[in-house]
């Protein structure tokens, strides 16, 4: 059975194995199939590879050397599809983006710097820049820190994480489809596109509050029928073309913050409700309420302006709290930096056995 070496971690509220790119084959084909063999997909709990039979945990991370002026280090983000098999290079991972940093720095891409090292990703999927800034008294990576994060118990060390350029990750338009609004299929929506194409919705336009949980979302069958076609419709409205087999554009469901936050939201992946949100979700999410005319905007209870020309928005989401940074220029209202917080945790390293489907 061929193995590679590689690193379980848990990046934010996901977990998955990250390799160095030089250990996996060359060819996307060749690369996908072991992947699939891996994570063990095919089956609901991925019984046969180490997938968690969830696609929070059934992610993976190849990492290498940057190939882009300005940064560090190249990151490549594969959704594996725990049953089918597929393997979607489309979007970003935000929350296993945390996990990018330390992985880099431990394997010797990049040198620590001091007590905290900034790490420059190129995320290939979108070809858009993040800055990590990873914490390494002593020259050593430090995931013990007193930061909680929605949807992960305990605490850790901080990751903060900037996201530059992050307009038009796929599309290459922050409004793919030309305004802040849209109809599709009878449906009021705002089509955007800040870390990840997504298609934004008022909750109330499905016959919901905005605040049920998961689970009783997931068991609408009715109700995710007619959301996927309309992501479907969605994904040519913003020129992605066929998105089947694609996890982007994603669904994302909006209603006014109900626990003094600015927004409440219940993210799609796309076929199943988040249990928390997606990173690249909430900087989408959080952009949108500061763009006028979507419909985040107007859901929105937005916080002031501060004198660096920053504002904290915090968004709601079914595990608690997420909070998003947001700089705008004070001319053009254009969003130039968006910021947000993670933890991450090394937890285990070895080889991985993939299966000989020729054996």
């Amino acid at each position: 059975m061929p193995k590679i070496p590689c690193v379980l971690m848990r990046g934010g509220t996901s977990r998955g194995p990250i390799f160095l790119a030089s250990d996996l084959p060359s060819d996307a084909a060749s690369r996908d199939a072991f992947l699939l063999s891996v994570m063990g997909s095919g089956h609901p709990l991925q019984i046969d590879g180490i997938g968690g039979g969830n696609p929070l945990t059934s992610k993976v991370a190849i990492v290498g050397p940057g190939s882009v002026p300005g940064a560090d280090v190249d990151y490549l983000f594969a959704q594996v599809d725990v049953v089918r098999a597929l393997v979607d290079t489309a979007p970003n991972c935000g929350n296993m983006l945390a996990a990018v940093g330390p992985f880099a720095i431990e394997a010797g891409l990049v040198p620590a710097d001091g007590a905290e090292t900034r790490v420059v990703i190129h995320n290939v999927n979108t070809g858009k820049l993040i800055e990590s800034l990873v914490e390494t008294p002593g020259g050593v990576v430090n995931y013990e820190g007193e930061s909680a994060i929605a949807g992960v118990p305990g605490t850790a060390a901080p990751i903060r994480l900037a996201f530059l350029d992050a307009a038009g990750s796929k599309t290459g338009r922050l409004l793919p489809d030309g305004g802040p609004r849209s109809v599709v299929d009878g449906i009021d929506v705002s089509l955007f596109d800040m870390a990840v194409a997504a298609m934004l919705a008022d909750a109330r336009s499905f016959g919901k509050t905005g605040g049920e949980r998961p689970a009783e979302l997931d068991a609408d069958r009715e109700f995710l029928a007619g959301l996927e076609g309309l992501r479907l419709t969605a994904g040519r409205m913003m020129g992605l073309g066929d998105v089947a087999n694609m996890v982007i554009p994603k669904p994302i469901l909006l209603s006014p913050a109900a626990d003094g936050g600015t927004i409440r939201a219940r993210y799609f992946m796309p076929h199943s409700c988040h249990t928390a949100v997606a990173i690249t979700g909430a900087v989408c999410i959080a952009a949108a309420c500061c763009t006028q005319g979507t419909i985040a905007s107007e859901l929105a209870d937005l916080p002031p302006i501060n004198a660096e020309g920053r504002r904290l928005l915090v968004i709601e989401h079914p595990s608690g709290r997420t909070p998003v940074e947001i700089e705008q220029d004070p001319d053009t209202a254009e969003i130039t930096r968006v910021s947000v917080i993670r933890t991450a945790r090394r937890l285990f390293e070895g080889y991985v056995f993939g299966r000989d489907k020729a054996a």
